[in-house]
């Protein structure tokens, strides 16, 4: 049983990461896909604290697993070993960043890692990745449609009282509405 994991600070969720949870589904023929809110991310500051960022996940992906992942970095999650055959989500330009992860090699013997590039996506960018690694074979990309979002987008629009409506599930706008999330002041 393959389950995928898909982690991320989620600060918002928006519909570029829906589009990347249901390509690798189709793509790897996932039984399961679990959604994993990283609680304190080892590499960026996030001002919205894990329990609100989880809800606003609940909110986005209403049909999976949904939980607060307590550690900072991969591997250390993976360590625990509660999933059979897992592979790792990423999108290529957290991907490109992969050889300053914790123990990327670790990481690769623990799981295997899929990874979402949009069409055009310059190789130039992965290969030296793939070359870093013990276990390149290990890595599995596929290929989404482009969706121009980012969650800082959907943070500065929300801060200055534009609608977010074509960048997150409507339950997410609600949930950041009654959160009172991302606003000025």
């Amino acid at each position: 049983m393959t389950t995928g994991l898909f982690g991320g600070t989620f600060n918002p969720p928006h519909y570029g990461h829906l589009a990347l949870a249901e390509a690798a589904k189709e793509k790897f023929g996932l039984d399961d896909l679990v959604v994993l809110v990283t609680a304190q991310p080892g590499h960026k500051d996030v001002e919205v604290d894990a329990e609100s960022r989880l809800r606003l996940a609940r909110a986005a992906f209403p049909d999976y697993d949904v939980e607060l992942d307590p550690y900072e970095r991969t591997v250390d999650l993976l360590r625990t070993g509660r999933w059979r055959d897992p592979i790792f989500l990423v999108g290529a330009d957290s991907f490109s960043e992969l050889l300053t992860w914790k123990e990327p090699d670790e990481l690769l013997a623990l799981a295997r890692l899929g990874v979402a590039t949009r069409p055009g996506y310059p190789q130039e960018l992965l290969q030296p990745v793939l070359d870093g690694l013990a276990r390149p074979e290990r890595v599995e990309f596929f290929e989404i449609e482009p969706v121009p979002i980012s969650s800082r987008e959907v943070r500065d629009r929300v801060s200055r009282g534009e609608p977010v409506d074509s960048l997150v599930p409507p339950a997410v706008a609600e949930e950041i509405e009654a959160l009172g999330l991302y606003r000025k002041g």
